[in-house]
C-alpha cells in the first residue's frame, strides 16, 4: 500500500465533514436493548438525530465497525497530520 497523499487525505476529511456529527452508537438486539432491530444512533441529546442508520446485511462486527469510524477516523487523521509535523 502507497503512503496516503495529502490530497487523498483531504478526500477523507471531506467525508467525514459531510458525515453527520457523533457521536454514533451502535445499538445491537440482545446486547445493548431487549427488543426492536439493530441501528446506529445518530449523536446524542440536543444533538440527537431524528434518524438513525440501518444497516442491511451486515454484521455486528460490521454495524460496530462504521459507528466507531465516525470517531476514530477524525482521530486517526490528526495523528497522521502529528505525526508529519513532528518529522
Amino acid at each position: 500500500m502507497e503512503p496516503l497523499s495529502e490530497k487523498k487525505i483531504e478526500e477523507i476529511k471531506k467525508r467525514c465533514d459531510a458525515a453527520r456529527p457523533g457521536p454514533w452508537k451502535s445499538y445491537v438486539e440482545g446486547r445493548d436493548h431487549d427488543s426492536g432491530s439493530n441501528f446506529i444512533m445518530i449523536g446524542e441529546g440536543a444533538s440527537r438525530s431524528d434518524d438513525d442508520i440501518e444497516l442491511l446485511g451486515a454484521t455486528v462486527e460490521d454495524q460496530d465497525f462504521v459507528a466507531h469510524a465516525r470517531e476514530d477516523i477524525p482521530a486517526l487523521i490528526a495523528e497522521i497530520e502529528r505525526l508529519k509535523t513532528d518529522k
